[in-house]
């Protein structure tokens, strides 16, 4: 199946389903503060996971008990497609408590 760009409003429309986070330039992002390091690197490690199992990456920093996340489609030049919010709404299914931004 290919992967098309989605237009504007299904970014925003997509983004309403999706409290915490946003569209930052041409990428959407999500922030989260855990209770500890080792809580956000325990994050860190199980987003790894599940970004290998759907062949999907994202920008994924680890701050000391923080864990941000950028992504778009590099194969689509860069834009946001379904792809993002799938690995996205896959991310809102293992935060602990749904994460705090």
């Amino acid at each position: 199946m290919a992967v098309a760009p989605l237009s504007q409003q299904e970014i925003e429309d997509r983004l309403a389903e999706l409290p915490g986070w946003s569209l930052e330039g041409d990428r959407i992002a999500r922030s989260y503060r855990l209770g500890s390091h080792s809580a956000a690197t325990a994050m860190v490690v199980h987003i790894a996971q599940v970004q290998e199992e759907l062949d999907h990456h994202s920008e994924l920093t680890l701050g000391y008990n923080t864990v941000s996340l950028t992504m778009n489609t590099h194969s689509v030049g860069g834009a946001v497609t379904e792809k993002d919010f799938e690995l996205a709404r896959r991310v809102e299914d293992l935060a602990p408590g749904h994460g705090a931004h």
